[in-house]
């Protein structure tokens, strides 16, 4: 079966900055499952996977404009540190912040007694990215996953 909108698919990655070691793996836990079409993965990785199939191995370069977008310079924000969960933050540190649009990766720029200067660009904002892919399964869609625009089960949200 063939990867297209409204599939769901199981795999594995390894993602680097071009010419830089591996930066994030699945190798190590479950595979990633996605459901197609959904806006749950950048869209270079998404269009890579097309028409590929259980089994298949590939890799895919995957430019700015097509995964987290260029840096934008200046996109910085001062947040209270209550919204922190972590006690010893320290310029360079990539925290999760909860945001009222969903958890969001950000960058410690400045910490002050009571306020801390994040920086909003995605970690991966402005780089170009290797992708090693294996394809571990691919199945239909549920009804209910494509309603909800996620995978359910296995490797999915369990709700």
């Amino acid at each position: 079966m063939k990867i297209e909108k409204n599939r769901v698919v199981r795999f594995h990655y390894t993602v680097s900055e071009v010419g830089q070691p591996p930066s994030e793996t699945s190798k190590d836990r479950e595979p990633l499952a996605v459901l197609i079409g959904a806006g749950n993965i950048i869209p270079g990785l998404e269009a890579a996977m097309m028409d590929k199939a259980a089994g298949d191995s590939f890799e895919a370069t995957v430019t700015p404009d097509q995964a987290y977008g260029e840096r934008r310079e200046g996109f910085v924000q001062r947040v209270p540190k209550k919204h922190f969960r972590e006690t010893r933050l320290q310029p360079g540190q990539q925290v999760v912040l909860g945001t009222n649009m969903g958890p969001r990766a950000v960058t410690v720029v400045k910490v002050g007694a009571t306020v801390v200067d994040v920086d909003l660009n995605h970690p991966m904002a402005g780089k170009t990215l290797n992708f090693e892919v294996e394809i571990v399964d691919v199945r239909e869609a549920e009804p209910v996953e494509i309603e909800h625009g996620h995978v359910h089960g296995d490797g999915g949200v369990q709700h």
